[in-house]
Parts: C-alpha cells; sequence; structure tokens
C-alpha cells in the first residue's frame, strides 16, 4: 500500500510563525494553539492575516481578559501516599513518584531520558523545561531506590535502554505521553477513593506546598520548579495550610479565655 502525503504548501506566513515559535521553544501543545487561533483570524479577514489592520482587531474585540487564578489543589500527604500505592505497575509507580518527589511538570516527564538521572550528584536533569529551559531537580534517596528498582525490571522486559527514555511508551523507542501520564494519575486517585480534582500537576503543586509548609526557603523552591517569577512560587502560600496553622494568632497572646472561664452565651 502506498503511503499518501500531505502535499499541500506551507505558506511563508505560516511557516515563519512555526520557526519562530521553535526558536522560542513553544511546546507543541502552545504551537498548535496559536497556529490555530491565527487561521481561524484569517477565516475572519477573508485574507492573509499579516494584512490586518487595526480597524480589523478592533472589529473583532481581541481584548486580553485576565483571568482570576484559581488556588491550586494540593493533597495530603496521606492522600500522595495513597496515590501513589494505587498505581498498577513499577512504571506508573515511579513516574508519579518523579512528579512528586521532584516537582516536575508533565511534560517534563514525559521526556526524561535514563541519562537525565544523576546518582553522583543526586539530581536529575530537566533538558526540556519550560522554555526551553535547563534546570537541575532533586533526587532524593528514596526516589533513587524507586527508579533503580524500575531499571532493573525495565531493562529485564526489554524496554529500557541507557540511552533510551525512562519511561518509554507502548513501544520503547518513543517516550510516555503526557495524555498517557494523566490517566494514570486519574485511575489511580479513582483507586484510591480521592474525591479531588487531581491531574500530573497537582503532584507538582503538593511537592511546593509540602516543601514550603517544611519551611524550605521559597527563593529555593522557585528554583526547583523552574518558575522565571518569584510571584508564581509565592501562590502556594496561599494553599500552605500547614504553615498557617502554625501561626499563634494574637487573640491566644492576650491571655483572656482559658479552660473552665465564662464565656458569653452564643
Amino acid at each position: 500500500m502506498t503511503e499518501v502525503t500531505s502535499t499541500t504548501p506551507i505558506s511563508p506566513l505560516r511557516q515563519r510563525l512555526i520557526e519562530d515559535m521553535n526558536l522560542r521553544h513553544f511546546s507543541m501543545e502552545t504551537q498548535r494553539n496559536y497556529t490555530r487561533d491565527v487561521g481561524r483570524f484569517a477565516t475572519y479577514l477573508r485574507r492573509p492575516p499579516d494584512t490586518a489592520t487595526a480597524e480589523d482587531l478592533h472589529r473583532r474585540k481581541l481584548v486580553r481578559v485576565k483571568s482570576m487564578r484559581k488556588l491550586p489543589v494540593v493533597l495530603s500527604r496521606d492522600e500522595v501516599t495513597r496515590l501513589l500505592n494505587a498505581t498498577t505497575c513499577l512504571k506508573h509507580q515511579a513516574a508519579l513518584s518523579v512528579a512528586y518527589g521532584a516537582g516536575l511538570r508533565v511534560a517534563e516527564i514525559s521526556m526524561l531520558k535514563v541519562r537525565d538521572i544523576d546518582s553522583e550528584r543526586m539530581l536529575i536533569r530537566v533538558e526540556r523545561g519550560k522554555g526551553g529551559q535547563y534546570r537541575n531537580a532533586i533526587l532524593s534517596q528514596d526516589l533513587l531506590t524507586l527508579l533503580r528498582h524500575w531499571w532493573k525490571v525495565g531493562y529485564q522486559q526489554g524496554v529500557m535502554h541507557r540511552d533510551g527514555w525512562l519511561f518509554p511508551g507502548q513501544h520503547y523507542t518513543k517516550p510516555i505521553s503526557t495524555r498517557q501520564l494523566h490517566r494514570i494519575v486519574v485511575e489511580a486517585a479513582r483507586a484510591a477513593d480521592i474525591g479531588k480534582r487531581v491531574g500530573p500537576h497537582t503532584l507538582r503543586h503538593s511537592f511546593a506546598t509540602h516543601l514550603l509548609e517544611d519551611g524550605t526557603d521559597i527563593r529555593v523552591i522557585q528554583v526547583l520548579l523552574g518558575h522565571t517569577k518569584l510571584e508564581n512560587t509565592a501562590f502556594y502560600t496561599k494553599v500552605a495550610t500547614r504553615t498557617v496553622r502554625t501561626v499563634i494568632s494574637p487573640l491566644d497572646k492576650l491571655g483572656i479565655f482559658t479552660v473552665g472561664d465564662n464565656a458569653p452565651d452564643a
């Protein structure tokens, strides 16, 4: 059977858009969204989008709406334990443990290679982070032990190779997809009877929040997460309930109310 390939030429404008997005290390999902939106704009104009005028933009009411940022869903430590134990195989448990134990994004987990695990310096090299940024993530001893176990099992199964993906997909030459990782988290949360809306990023949120609650400096957390702006990391202070509970209210320091004192009726 002859393979059918698309012969539709790509316009110079579209090609330049793709090249610019690649140069800025946009993810494939972001590139698809931008290309789709430009295509819709061209359909609206009925002519090439680079011929658009300020009046064209005004008529379509292209206004950037700043949406309110929602508080991230965070799991308790007990819920994280239950979720990890509810995975159906060692590969899934290891992948989700990297999400929580190192705070990696789902795309970063998908693109990890075996060689990215630096057991000598106890680091995970993240070479394809958001925006194409390189950074080092922490590698705990327990996570290293788990990954070594996964390496041994995966190598015996023939799916793990020294120059290959840390978490191969259905074929060892391709990495596990972000969509599959999302399904793994959702199914594990359901099996663990966790009612919260959980995704791969929930484990990253939990990683940052639990570090903050344990007293880790927020700028250290910023580096570990790969945030360029401190304000993005500081957002976790709003969900760090353990930190809030350790604060002594100024009312308590007044010493007015003690156990056994008569309080006014409600």
